[in-house]
């Protein structure tokens, strides 16, 4: 059963928006899907609460009598939206699990910076990680100085960008609806679902 964990320590740099499209794309491709929201915030459990029941199936954790969580029955892929500040032993105990790293990053000096150390972590633990590590440019327009600034970064650590996502109110306006990309009509979303394409591929590797 792959495991996708998104993480960043920095809030606000779109670790739900990728959770909820990365939970979206799978279950678009016939797979068992949970989404699990380890973050305080729980903005991908609120996202599922708004998911229409004619939409693919997207399922939470189930909590058992014991309280602990795990996937329901039945799951084939699991996708985790992990919290702010990330680190320490919890760090370490997600990683594990992942088979599949995606961590968002926004290209300003300010989100690079924040995120330095937790990149370097993943960087120098990646022989003792099973899990492959690409980076998502959120945000961003390829052809800025902003992106190479941001491929240039990446590409010092040896970790891949495996896209870029524009700033545009379709997530925004999806989001709201407990939608992704690949649950509407494609013609809607051809730009974002192109810009989409290179990631699919990288989590079907």
């Amino acid at each position: 059963m792959p495991v996708v964990v998104v993480a960043n320590p920095k809030g606000g740099v779109g670790k739900s928006t990728i959770s909820t499209h990365v939970a979206g794309y799978f279950a678009s491709q016939g797979h068992a899907v949970m989404l699990g929201d380890a973050d305080r915030q729980q903005s991908s459990r609120l996202w599922l609460g708004l998911r229409p029941t004619a939409a693919r199936p997207i399922q939470a954790w189930d909590i058992g009598p014991d309280l602990i969580a795990k996937p329901p029955k039945g799951t084939t892929h699991v996708v985790l939206d992990t919290p702010a500040g990330l680190h320490g032993w919890r760090f370490r105990d997600v990683m594990k699990m992942a088979d599949k790293i995606i961590v968002p990053l926004q290209p300003s000096v300010f989100d690079i910076f924040a995120t330095r150390a937790f990149l370097d972590e993943l960087a120098s633990n990646r022989d003792a990680m099973k899990a492959d590590i690409g980076i998502v440019g959120m945000r961003v327009d390829a052809r800025t100085i902003a992106a190479d600034k941001l491929h240039e970064f990446v590409d010092s650590l040896g970790l891949p960008v495996l896209g870029y996502l524009r700033d545009t109110q379709n997530y925004i306006h999806l989001a709201a609806r407990g939608l992704t990309v690949f649950d509407v009509a494609p013609g809607r979303v051809e730009r974002d679902l192109a810009q989409w394409q290179p990631i699919c591929q990288w989590l079907e590797d």
